[in-house]
């Protein structure tokens, strides 16, 4: 059980018998009427998104999530494949629950994945990951000004723009919360 005042953004709540995380968090200190906590929460099983708010002294449960090491294999059309870092079981997962992050996932990374009653209902991706651009164009001379981009392709497939100077065949940094480039990898 968390304590209104404990709620921060990312953490997993049961409402209702549904797993939401927090995506956004807001308090109010009401004086004498305690705090007014507002959160916006997105359901882990459907993707829906709600506006709750809490009050004084109330109480929130907290979602039983499991988290298991695993590592990204390979995806197809329907499903992605991973295997269990502990037990090498290897296992699909729809590809509607990962569609979002496989731009991020080369194979053989290792994620976290979510579950809820024994099911799959997301992953939790490192927050920077290094990925191999594989198609950039080449810079055109006379295009030295600092805040020009080009777009890319990695390895994976996704594209995104990224400063002139990086060219192909380097490996970059990711942002996976947006998608953006922060830097060469070292």
């Amino acid at each position: 059980m968390y304590g209104i005042t404990e709620l921060k953004k990312g953490i997993v709540i049961d409402v209702d018998g549904v797993p939401y995380q927090i995506v956004d968090y807001a308090q109010k200190v009401m004086g004498r009427g305690g705090s007014i906590v507002n959160v916006k929460i997105k359901s882990l099983k459907d993707g829906r998104v709600l506006d709750k708010t809490y009050k004084g002294n109330e109480k929130v449960e907290a979602a039983d999530i499991v988290r298991r090491k695993v590592q990204f294999l390979y995806a197809d059309t329907d499903t992605a494949h991973f295997m269990d870092a502990n037990t090498y079981e290897q296992f699909e997962v729809p590809i509607d629950i990962t569609r979002d992050s496989l731009g991020f996932l080369p194979e053989g990374v290792s994620v976290q994945i979510q579950l809820y009653d024994a099911k799959v209902i997301g992953l939790e991706l490192p927050v920077k990951v290094p990925l191999k651009i594989v198609s950039a164009p080449e810079v055109v001379k006379g295009d030295t000004q600092s805040t020009v981009q080009k777009e890319v392709t990695l390895e994976t497939g996704h594209k995104l723009q990224v400063p002139m100077f990086i060219k192909n065949n380097e490996t970059i940094l990711v942002d996976t919360r947006d998608g953006s480039y922060v830097e060469r990898a070292k």
